[in-house]
């Protein structure tokens, strides 16, 4: 899985990125300058709840899709 530096893998929307080991979803969308307020986070085919984010730990070969919500009328 992840190599021996702690680096793991992820798929974000179809491009890999490589992070440290034990990220967690709420320091990723950070890094990626992503508003965690405007966003739903589907992991490995599951949705993660928005109050999960700061718990979510990343692992090796997760794939994640990440969808900003627009609102407007």
């Amino acid at each position: 899985m992840g190599d021996p530096g702690g680096v793991i893998r992820l798929l974000v929307n179809g491009e890999e990125h490589r992070a440290q080991a034990g990220l967690t979803l709420a320091q990723l969308l950070t890094r990626l300058e992503l508003p965690a307020s405007r966003l739903a986070v589907e992991r490995n085919l599951r949705v993660v709840p928005r109050e999960r984010y700061d718990a979510e730990q990343l692992e090796d070969g997760d794939r994640l899709e990440i969808v900003t919500l627009v609102g407007g009328g």
